[in-house]
Parts: C-alpha cells; sequence; structure tokens
C-alpha cells in the first residue's frame, strides 16, 4: 500500500469545451466518487499524476486528495476507479476517483498473475487460455492484494480453473461469481482425450 498526496480543484464546468481548457492548462479532468455522497468533478495536475501511476510499477496506489473547494479545504482518501485514455496515443483524458475509509470494506478488481506450468500443456500439448485478468474481490482498503497468484499446475487437458478455486489471501473474500471460469486448457487433444475416456468407459 503506497499513499500518494495530490491536490485537486473542485470544478463547475462540465462538457468537452471546459475539459479541453482543462488539458491544455495541463490539468487533468476527473471526478471523485463516495458511497451515499455527492459525486464531485475535479481537476489535478495532470503531470504529477502520469508521474505517480507510471512510477508505481502495478502497486496499489491510494490518493490522499487535498482538495480546495468554495467552502474551504478537504482531504479525502481514494483509490483509482477508471482511467480513460485517447485511443491513439493512451495518453489519459480523464479520470474517475473513488473515496475509500481505512475501516470499511471496498470491492475492487484485483490483477491475476497466472504461475506454474499446466500439466495440460506440459504433457497433453493443450494450450492454456486465460478467460479473466482480473478478479473482484472485498476486503478493507490496507489488505488490498496487488495481484493474486492463480497456480496452473495441476491443470490437465480440458479442466477449467474457477474463481472459486482461487486461493485468496487472508481478510480477503471472493465477490466475483464462483462459477466463472479463469483459465482452460484447451487444444484438439481435449477431444481425443475425451473420446478416449468415452471409449473406456463403454
Amino acid at each position: 500500500m503506497k499513499q500518494i498526496s495530490i491536490e485537486a480543484i473542485a470544478r463547475k464546468e462540465s462538457g468537452k469545451g471546459a475539459a479541453r481548457k482543462l488539458r491544455s492548462a495541463g490539468r487533468l479532468p476527473g471526478v471523485l466518487y463516495g458511497k451515499g455522497t455527492e459525486n464531485i468533478p475535479l481537476s489535478i495536475n495532470e503531470n504529477l499524476f502520469v508521474k505517480a501511476i507510471t512510477h508505481s510499477r502495478g502497486e496499489r496506489l491510494f490518493f490522499s486528495i487535498e482538495l480546495a473547494r468554495e467552502a474551504g479545504q478537504e482531504k479525502h482518501l481514494a483509490l483509482i476507479k477508471e482511467l480513460q485514455r485517447y485511443p491513439v496515443n493512451d495518453r489519459i483524458r480523464h479520470v474517475d476517483f473513488y473515496e475509500v475509509f481505512m475501516d470499511q470494506e471496498v470491492t475492487t478488481d484485483v490483477p491475476i498473475t497466472i504461475v506454474g506450468k499446466a500439466r495440460g500443456v506440459e504433457i497433453d500439448k493443450g494450450i492454456l487460455d486465460i478467460i479473466r485478468r482480473s478478479i473482484r474481490v472485498s476486503c478493507l482498503p490496507s489488505a488490498i492484494p496487488n495481484e493474486i497468484q492463480v497456480d496452473v499446475s495441476s491443470l490437465g487437458l480440458g479442466e477449467a480453473l474457477h474463481a472459486a478455486d482461487v486461493l485468496l489471501p487472508e481478510g480477503v473474500r471472493l465477490a466475483d461469481d464462483a462459477k466463472v471460469t479463469i483459465v482452460t486448457i484447451t487444444g484438439a487433444g481435449a477431444e481425443e482425450k475425451a473420446a478416449e475416456e468415452e471409449k473406456e468407459s463403454v
């Protein structure tokens, strides 16, 4: 868990024209979302934000947002909810934050890292087909893992690993559909193996 302080300014204007003006001034438009509270349109320094996420190297970032509003300064702890990018150059065009509280659970998507060499690939020459690259979990903010490793070593040809099979760290619980397929071992050999097993059972 890494916490970064960033200054933000609440904004009143919306729309493409207003967003274009902000970007030309080196500021990135965004919105701070909160559970049971108002959504706050804001802007942040684009360069500082891009540097922060570039240097994070995949580590989960918490942003301590110093928000300037007409009523005065506010402080909010938030995670990135979504980044919108330009399709041509991948530059960030908009950022959504969502506010978190250290004593309240949050539900978020965590990247999956595949580890091990599947038996169905090594022995039966199947293909490892990754269906999902992330898994949704619920936990306290301090317990959010940077990644969740999924060991596929025991997977044979034609077999699959589902969300319910994933080993989660202590304090983290599954918030995804338990039946969702994460990875499966496919290939021509899978049909041949099924046919052989059917013959043996006759």
